[in-house]
């Protein structure tokens, strides 16, 4: 038997430490598989080996594991089988499709932390060097939903958004659903919090309002009061997608099959009757062209077909920034100001209305071509703001909380326009990165604030942007790395100068 030394650290995976002179008496190497057995309980994990962490005699058990063996003080280890799975993988690796059975023996070894992180990255280059056909990608998204939690609801339809990503500033979630709420349809959307951007939309309605909560308190609050808006991370809903995003994230690809299959997983765990799929389209997105965009709509609504769920996509302009704000708290205070209102731009007002009356089209409230006119009135008659209030109450939040109520980050500096003319490019991935270095989106009140877009004419000395950040230091390193290469290009303006000035 071995001591347990409790390692209180989640990893996100089943792992286990000894002494290296423990591992070689026992044949044990790094990466190896074992079985970890104690009274009443049991574990696979993967082994790590160290010759100062552990003392020999001991075992050190992270944070996941110990949860399996209920913390115990001493257990055994012994060699453990490599899962079917890996088989599986091979057969990818080596061009061959895949049955049934077998995809789903992976995703429940992956969701049961049964591949250590190399064996999911091999399943992951696997899935983008050879990608998946329609009939495996359906058996893929119908494993990803039943190896975890589902939502039934009494009441249907259930509605659903989703966008593919790739613009930043992309609010409209906190205007859809108010607004499909508003119009009496059910609307449970689950979100991300960003990844490579500066703001998902659960990191902006936590702003406001608690995100974390299980499957059944969603459904509990949905039909209490019409919609959610919550972090999907927080349930066991499609568990396998967010550990392959951890994974893709890390390799910095996105396999196309998988991506089919982690956007519908996670609304046919949720009970979606009907989804709209917001397409971003432009330099800078993920689809650099309408025919990409055409392709993946045809290959959605087919999965969509399959799964007995009803998708419509839209193709959007993804050039620019929804809105003039990039990062949570500053696109929070820019979507209630429309909710208000109050104004705001009219590209976050647009994009959202056209989503909103696709859903209610879908949902039978409007009728066809006539969806864009009924969320236009529900935004305008205040609906969709008492809506969204009553939403943000039932999350824990404050309902009576304002626009203006929003604090964003102390420490400012305004970015100048070099020459005066028009604005004739524009980076979104800069502007990302630029609200990234303030320290969004763990620093909820960091971001950019865009005073100029693509066509509009700017006098040298006014602002292009605002860096907003809670920390001086941090606006200063965003602010320094603006004006090394600007985000947005001024006609006439120099971009670059040869030989470079090194600052000593």
């Amino acid at each position: 038997m071995l001591q347990v030394r409790p390692f209180d650290i989640e990893i996100g995976q089943h792992k286990v430490m000894l002494n290296l002179a423990d591992a070689r008496e026992r044949g044990l190497n790094a990466g190896d598989r074992v079985r970890v057995r104690t009274k009443g309980a049991a574990t696979t994990a993967i082994l790590d080996t160290t010759t100062q962490m552990v003392k020999p005699g001991e075992i050190g058990i992270f944070t996941e594991a110990l949860k399996e063996l209920k913390s115990p003080t001493s257990v055994d280890v012994l060699p453990a089988p490599k899962p079917a799975s890996l088989c599986y993988i091979k057969k990818m690796m080596d061009k061959q499709k895949l049955t049934e059975d077998q995809i789903r023996a992976i995703v429940q070894d992956i969701v049961d932390n049964n591949l250590s992180e190399i064996e999911l990255s091999a399943y992951v280059t696997a899935s983008y060097i050879h990608n998946m056909d329609s009939q495996e990608t359906e058996w893929l998204t119908r494993a990803m939903i039943e190896t975890g939690e589902r939502i039934h609801f009494d009441t249907h339809p259930i509605m659903d958004k989703h966008s593919i990503g790739g613009v930043p500033g992309n609010k409209v979630s906190l205007l859809v659903v108010p607004i499909v709420a508003a119009s009496g349809l059910l609307i449970p959307k689950t979100s991300s919090r960003a990844i490579t951007g500066a703001g998902g939309t659960a990191d902006l309605m936590e702003v406001m309002a608690n995100v974390e909560f299980s499957a059944e308190e969603i459904k509990e609050m949905t039909e209490k009061v019409g919609g959610v808006i919550v972090w999907g991370g927080a349930t066991n809903i499609a568990p396998a997608d967010d550990k392959l995003i951890k994974a893709e994230y890390a390799l910095s690809i996105d396999p196309y099959s998988q991506m089919l299959a982690s956007i519908m997983a996670k609304k046919g765990a949720v009970g979606a009757d009907s989804v709209v799929v917001d397409m971003p389209v432009g330099p800078g997105t993920k689809l650099a062209a309408p025919e990409n965009g055409r392709s993946l709509a045809k290959d959605l609504i087919d999965l969509g077909e399959r799964l007995g769920i009803r998708v419509e996509c839209a193709m959007t302009f993804g050039g620019s920034p929804v809105g003039r704000t990039i990062g949570p708290a500053l696109e929070v205070r820019e979507a209630l100001t429309v909710l208000e209102n109050k104004g705001g731009p009219n590209s976050l007002k647009e994009k959202s209305l056209s989503l909103a009356g696709i859903l209610l089209e879908m949902g039978g409230v409007a009728g066809r071509g006539e969806g864009y006119k009924a969320a236009e009135e529900i935004l305008t008659s205040g609906k969709a703001h008492k809506k969204l209030m009553e939403i943000i109450e039932i999350q824990g939040g404050n309902p009576q909380i304002k626009s203006e109520e929003i604090v964003i980050g102390e420490n400012c500096e305004d970015i100048l326009a070099p020459t005066s003319g028009y604005v004739v490019a524009f980076f979104n991935k800069r502007l990302v990165e630029l609200a990234r270095m303030a320290g969004a989106p763990a620093d909820k009140k960091a971001g950019v604030i865009i005073h100029k877009k693509m066509g509009e004419r700017v006098k040298k000395g006014e602002p292009l942007i605002t860096i907003c950040s809670s920390s001086d230091w941090e606006l200063e390193s965003a602010a320094k790395d603006a004006k090394r290469q600007m985000p947005i290009v001024v006609e006439g303006m120099l971009l670059e100068r040869y030989p470079r000035i090194t600052e000593l």
